[in-house]
């Protein structure tokens, strides 16, 4: 069975940068589409960015194109998402989960959440 686990999130200043890591088990991640997803406090989940499983195909939302940067290595199970220049706007729980191919739509398998904090 699939289980995904999130882990980099902390507390870092506007402009700064964080890596986050979704480490797969249980299941080669090698045939699942991976999406990162993210939740503010009283809003409603949003989808960041997705990746194919063959990396050949990625997906960003509008507002972190050109600062975020999602990658994956299939022989690790692990899936990254690179964080720069981040802002205060994205303080969030972000979450990785499989998504439908082709769409950054969520599959069904979650991962816990790591939260990031961007505060001065």
């Amino acid at each position: 069975q699939l289980q995904l686990v999130e882990s980099g999130g902390g507390l870092v200043q506007p402009g700064g940068s964080l890596s986050l890591f979704c480490v797969a088990s249980g299941v080669s991640l090698d045939y699942y589409a991976i999406g990162w997803f993210r939740q503010a406090p009283g809003k409603e989940r949003e989808a960041v960015s997705c990746i194919a499983n063959n990396s050949g195909t990625t997906y960003y939302a509008s507002f972190v194109k050109g600062r975020f940067t999602i990658s994956r290595d299939n022989v690790k199970n692990t899936v990254f998402l690179q964080m720069d220049n981040l802002t205060p706007e994205d303080t969030a729980v972000y979450y990785c989960a499989t998504v439908h191919h082709g769409t950054c739509s969520p599959r069904g398998v979650w991962g816990r959440g790591t939260q990031v904090t961007v505060s001065s």
